[in-house]
């Protein structure tokens, strides 16, 4: 199997999305004549032409909502942030006119628009670049947030986010865009809202999604060093999150750890360590224990970045302290 780039495989499900339907269209800043600040959508401007691949002003709130009145009027835009941290800026348009407008108009109207760009820290770009805000869109009713963690998980579910219905959050990494993997050429979808376990375990279960699913899988793979055999879930889709399988593995393995970018304070970890508590306490031989950054803004400095994120270290760590207590 070939192996491409994670924005590649990105660009391959939007323009095979775009040649199979008239209706999508791929908006944002520099995604047209500069190939994205990323280069993503880098020769999609040529071969659709600058009616369905266009610049749009330093605006978020404005092209956001004339995103969602396309959407309303049968149109699939794609959206791309140069950064979510700039989505706070169109939050009024995502939060209170695409995720509620189904509900709203009883069911008139849907709202088919991708929002996408990257997340979360990405190097020496400062506090106000480097947030997590998958907890906030995935505490929002009417979206669905997507993290995908490698090339052919991005391809699937893009696709798969270009198509449905709802309006959808997708997330990307600037540290990720570059990752090569194996993406089958031709066309495939995957399922939004079912996670991947992406290494069989029987002593624990270690839960992540997005790029910290490297921390994860390089932990489990250092525990097996020692004998501990950890089963790594990918969640994949953060809104809805696939509780069905992380159940089934903290049921074999009786023990969890969760990694997660995001500040600990009300995150994905923090609704996973509830769900355990509720539905798998019988199951659970240890406490349930979440690798999170620290609740701090991110440093500009390379070795306070170190310290803040999660880690290999810290994840194996928490390891060992659920299998050896």
């Amino acid at each position: 199997m070939r192996e491409i780039q994670f924005r590649e495989a990105l660009r391959e499900a939007m323009s095979e999305e775009m040649r199979r339907d008239k209706d999508v269209f791929l908006m944002g800043e520099e995604v047209a004549e500069y190939n994205g600040a990323y280069k993503v959508s880098q020769g999609m401007l040529e071969e659709f032409g600058p009616d369905r691949v266009y610049d749009t002003p330093i605006a978020e709130l404005g092209f956001s909502g004339l995103a969602v009145g396309a959407a309303m009027n049968g149109l699939k835009p794609i959206v791309e942030f140069m950064t979510f941290n700039f989505s706070l800026v169109a939050i009024d348009q995502i939060i209170n006119s695409a995720a509620k407008m189904l509900a709203m108009s009883g069911g008139a109207y849907s709202v088919p628009v991708v929002f996408r760009g990257p997340t979360g820290n990405a190097g020496q770009l400062g506090a106000t670049h480097s947030s997590n805000f998958e907890n906030w869109f995935a505490n929002t009713p009417g979206l669905k947030v997507i993290v995908p963690s490698n090339p052919y998980d991005a391809k699937g579910l893009m696709k798969a986010a270009i198509r449905d219905p709802d309006p959808i959050i997708f997330m990307e990494s600037e540290v990720m865009y570059s990752d090569k993997g194996e993406v089958p050429e031709g066309e495939y979808l995957l399922p939004i809202g079912v996670a991947d376990v992406k290494r069989k375990g029987k002593d624990v279960t270690v839960i992540s999604f997005g790029k910290m699913m490297k921390v994860a899988l390089e932990a489990a793979e250092e525990m097996a060093k020692e004998g501990i055999e950890a089963e790594v879930i990918d969640l994949r889709t953060v809104r809805p999150i696939d509780y069905a399988t992380c159940m089934e593995s903290v049921k074999k393995t009786n023990r969890v750890v969760i990694v997660e970018e995001a500040n600990p304070i009300a995150g994905i970890s923090s609704e996973l360590t509830y769900h355990f508590q509720r539905y798998a306490f019988d199951y659970l031989d240890s406490p349930v224990i979440r690798v999170n950054s620290m609740d701090i803004p991110l440093s500009y400095s390379p070795s306070y970045i170190e310290a803040t994120l999660p880690n290999v270290k810290r994840t194996i760590d928490a390891i060992k302290k659920v299998c050896y207590k």
